[in-house]
């Protein structure tokens, strides 16, 4: 079953790779010139020779790195060779990615979306991609797998423990189900997104407010833990790929639920807050730090799916970027993890606010006023 769903993936690398159309390039030069010294500033600072330091961050700050370039065409962070998750990508091994992954089927999404990314960079480079798509594919196979319709009615297991069904890993499915469909076009992935989506919708983990809590408890009931930024944005970016696989303009009501009690309730001032961030005394940790810009970068991609509804959203991300610019940016670019005011001593700084801001300021360059 490996065997052929590598050779499956390299098939679909093929076709892929040669009709793949180009990212929308960013519209605002300003707000890009800010996006690179911010990355600059990662590099210098917080590169250890093999990433920024945790798994699933790292995953992300590889996406965020080559979304920036593939948003301005330059290829100043193309560093995803030195990087573990690089280096494991090209041997293609399933066992290795097994026992880096470790069950942690979340952190295996997050790291699918990365190498999907950096196969989009090495087509438009005229590089070799196959390593990237087929890895990807491969860390997909293993977290579908785990799809059980026995313990709540369905969706994905947070990790192998099977103790746990949230919000951020269905949502992660749902994307990644659907992106992989759109890329390729296996009816059985769009098949994943669909029951996933419905799975989720029916699941009670929208609260009343339309946000997303983090899962649900042992009851199969939402279990009203914090309802993070980021889970509200990968629901919207998930139902953005769903509605470009099917033209069901529906699935832009329901994400849009979201974003907009996102605006409503995720803020102070209208800029986006975690309940751990706070001007004095932050206890957002490494993970909750990032969740932002994920945020961000989530809603950035359901406006490529949804570009007529840009408008909608453009003076929210300009704010955003105002907010980051003005109050979470410190000396030589680094970024802070408190946006919505400007710190008095708690912001914390570390590679994970860092890549955090990029992911913002590249949502901003392509959405936002310039």
């Amino acid at each position: 079953m490996k065997f052929l769903t590598v050779c499956a993936a390299v098939l679909g690398v093929a076709s892929y790779a040669t009709a793949m159309p180009l990212e929308k390039r960013a519209q605002c030069a300003a707000t890009l010139s800010t996006a690179h010294s911010v990355a600059d500033r990662l590099q210098s600072g917080y590169w250890n020779g093999g990433g920024w330091g945790i798994f699933w961050t790292d995953a992300n700050t590889i996406e965020d790195l080559y979304n920036l370039m593939l948003a301005d065409g330059t290829t100043s962070f193309d560093v995803i060779d030195s990087t573990t998750i690089g280096q494991l990508a090209r041997r293609q091994d399933y066992n290795a990615w097994a026992s880096a992954i470790n069950g942690a089927w979340d952190d295996a999404l997050w790291v699918t979306l990365a190498l999907w990314k950096v196969g989009d960079y090495k087509v438009t480079h005229g590089q070799d991609s196959a390593p990237y798509y087929n890895s990807g594919n491969m860390v997909y196979d293993m977290v579908a797998a785990e799809y059980d319709t026995a313990t709540c009615g369905g969706g994905v297991w947070w990790n192998s423990a099977h103790t746990y069904k949230n919000a951020i890993t269905n949502e992660l499915f749902l994307y990644t189900s659907a992106a992989r469909y759109n890329r390729w076009h296996d009816q059985a992935h769009l098949d994943n997104a669909k029951k996933t989506w419905n799975w989720l919708k029916n699941s009670g983990m929208r609260n009343g407010d339309g946000l997303w809590n983090d899962g649900l408890n042992s009851a199969c009931q939402n279990n009203g833990q914090e309802t993070w930024t980021y889970n509200q944005g990968v629901i919207a970016s998930g139902l953005g790929a769903l509605y470009v696989a099917t033209g069901d303009a529906s699935y832009l009501t329901e994400a849009e639920i979201t974003l907009d009690a996102t605006m409503a309730h995720k803020t102070v001032n209208g800029i986006l807050k975690e309940v751990c961030d706070d001007v004095a005394n932050s206890s957002c940790n490494n993970d909750q730090a990032m969740f932002k810009g994920i945020w961000m970068k989530h809603l950035q991609f359901y406006l490529d799916a949804a570009p007529d509804h840009a408008a909608k959203y453009s003076g929210f991300i300009g704010a955003q970027e105002s907010a980051v610019v003005h109050y979470a940016t410190g000396s030589g670019w680094t970024v802070g993890n408190v946006w919505y005011a400007p710190s008095q001593g708690g912001s914390r700084f570390t590679a994970q606010t860092q890549t955090s801001g990029i992911a913002e300021h590249v949502s901003a360059a392509k959405y936002g006023p310039c």
